[in-house]
């Protein structure tokens, strides 16, 4: 009796045994499992707008000058915001303009020696600009010592004498006025290397370019330019001149 027991126990076994033998040789052939499946968590896609800051309801929180939290946060016209001690050292180096888009923010003075700036008008036609007279415009910087905005302050300077031209017409008189402005916020010249003679410590031009022939054309600062007076419009937007 106990022998018979003893081999239904071990038919019942092996059946026990063979039966999961074959499911898991189902599950090989079939690619099916029954593990729990795990999820894998997807990064939150995020848009961006031009700048860094992302996009939708959120706002730039860090300063684009240190890349830190804002700290006595300042905002300009342009909506471009910084730390307040981050923008004034930005302004000490490179003037009232916005890190960001360089949109000036306030009225850039330059380093341009004392000196005159005066005009005269004429009946002398400028090329490209017909039936219309001429603007002269002359400069004069006397030479003297530099001073703490200069390069070398207490060393000697050169001055210089200069002439340039505008056609006598509304947007030369227009224009006139704006070189005016900016030779008054001493932008037109400054000191440094001249660009012809390599000669160091002289009145030189600063980045706003001028006519200084009536002919010739570009290749010699002059006249025909027909696009001349559009291009030192915006070189006198980029400081603050319009």
């Amino acid at each position: 009796m106990e022998i018979h027991a003893v081999r239904a126990l071990l038919r019942l076994y092996q059946k026990s045994v063979t039966s999961c033998l074959n499911y898991k040789n189902l599950q090989g052939a079939s690619g099916i499992s029954h593990q729990p499946k795990i999820l894998e968590d997807k990064p939150e896609k995020r848009s961006t707008t031009e700048g860094g800051a992302t996009g939708g309801d959120s706002t730039e929180e860090n300063c684009p000058i240190c890349f830190s939290p804002f700290t006595d946060k300042e905002s300009l016209s342009c909506k471009h915001e910084f730390c307040k001690l981050c923008l004034q050292e930005a302004e000490k180096s490179s003037g009232p303009i916005c890190p960001v888009c360089r949109k000036v923010f306030g009225i850039i003075q330059g380093d341009q020696p004392d000196g005159t700036m005066t005009w005269t008008k004429s009946s002398v036609e400028v090329p490209g600009f017909p039936h219309c007279g001429t603007i002269t415009i002359t400069y004069s910087i006397p030479s003297g010592r530099q001073t703490e905005k200069h390069p070398k302050p207490g060393h000697f300077y050169t001055g210089t004498s200069r002439t340039a031209y505008l056609p006598d017409n509304k947007e030369g008189n227009e224009v006139l006025m704006l070189l005016k402005k900016a030779f008054d916020q001493k932008l037109i010249f400054t000191i440094g290397a001249s660009r012809t003679t390599g000669c160091e410590d002289q009145v030189t031009w600063n980045d706003i370019h001028h006519k200084t022939s009536l002919y010739g054309g570009p290749g010699c600062y002059g006249y025909p330019d027909p696009n001349y007076l559009s291009r030192v419009r915006e070189e006198l937007k980029a400081k603050g001149i319009e």
